[in-house]
């Protein structure tokens, strides 16, 4: 049997099994995506070539219309358009569903990071539903290219620290510079014509876009950094690197008599470095702000703790610590209220 004739009725197998039964993607979609997050949170070997099974995908689909071209002209085989159509859906899906877990668990929903997470998650939404798929996403093309390009930014950022081992700074400003040289194709589709103003115009709206995204970062979760236990004490065994019972609300001389200790214990993907902040809001405002090194690979978190002593005279009111990145992507944070002292009886 001639061996292209035998490639192409495959193609038009498959592409007749996946119209026949579109649901089974969505449901290995699903399924994997949950199984990528629980393998992930146990192999970090096993991560990183999921990772990269996920990156090497995104090159496909970047490059889709381009290798369709080549494969055509090289070998004559011509790849059923259905097939491509749910190959795309499928890369999608498997990239949101992949995704997804992590930033659930990063994500401080009492934050604008929802905000973000919830997009992901309309996105994934989209991918599922072949209706808003096909006939509203995929026919407007700028809208298309950007669903890509958000997809490429957030599995970036997962994929990164686990790859590479970059900090979360350092995965950031790579994710958000790839993210918006992709989408100059996108933006490039909102202005018609050509000539040296609609390069102008292209460059400046993709500035427009990096710097929204650089500025916006604090609403971007870290999606391989998350909180596995936290404490508020006034008590600390630094030898077993134990925190005392975790507090809720104390008084203004408990804790000026000992000051306070915040405990995080930090969950990052193995062999990262990074370095974290604890910063002390007192009523909204930061009074202080203490920094630290974690290590990953620990599977019950990397403990963290500082030690604050110096507290205004009056503290009564509203604190938080919170938990950020260098780039100021917040991990989590921890709040307890400080109680007025009572007036001595006369």
């Amino acid at each position: 049997m001639d061996l292209k004739a035998a490639v192409s009725r495959l193609y038009a197998l498959v592409a007749r099994l996946v119209a026949r039964y579109p649901g089974v993607i969505a449901l290995f979609g699903f399924a994997s995506g949950v199984a990528s997050f629980v393998l992930v949170d146990r192999q970090a070997g096993l991560a990183k070539v999921l990772s990269l099974i996920m990156l090497v995908s995104w090159l496909w689909l970047i490059l889709e219309s381009s290798l369709r071209r080549a494969i055509e002209r090289w070998f004559g085989w011509k790849v059923p358009a259905p097939l491509l159509h749910y190959a795309t859906q499928l890369v999608h899906q498997e990239t949101l569903f992949f995704i997804i877990p992590f930033f659930f668990v990063t994500t401080a929903w009492n934050s604008g990071q929802a905000l973000f997470t919830g997009l992901l998650g309309a996105a994934a939404l989209v991918s599922l539903i072949d209706p808003l798929y096909y006939r509203w996403l995929a026919r407007r093309r700028w809208l298309y290219l950007g669903f890509h390009v958000l997809t490429l930014f957030a599995v970036l950022l997962t994929a990164l620290p686990i790859i590479l081992h970059l900090s979360t700074p350092q995965s950031y400003q790579l994710a958000l510079g790839i993210a918006v040289l992709l989408a100059l194709p996108s933006l490039g589709a909102l202005f018609p014509g050509g000539g040296w103003r609609r390069a102008l115009s292209v460059l400046g709206l993709a500035l427009v876009v990096g710097l929204a995204g650089w500025f916006g970062r604090t609403w971007v979760p870290p999606a391989t950094l998350w909180l596995t236990d936290v404490a508020v004490t006034t008590d600390f065994d630094g030898a077993t690197r134990q925190p005392g019972d975790s507090l809720d609300q104390l008084t203004n001389a408990q804790l000026h008599a000992n000051g306070l200790y915040a405990y995080t214990a930090i969950n990052a993907p193995r062999g990262l470095k990074e370095r974290i902040y604890h910063d002390w809001l007192h009523d909204g405002r930061r009074v202080d702000r203490i920094a630290l090194d974690i290590n990953g690979g620990r599977e019950a978190g990397y403990r963290a703790w500082s030690h604050k002593r110096n507290f205004p005279r009056d503290a009564a009111g509203r604190w938080r610590v919170r938990v950020v990145t260098e780039a100021g992507q917040m991990i989590g944070q921890l709040s307890f209220r400080v109680a007025p002292d009572r007036p001595s009886p006369p």
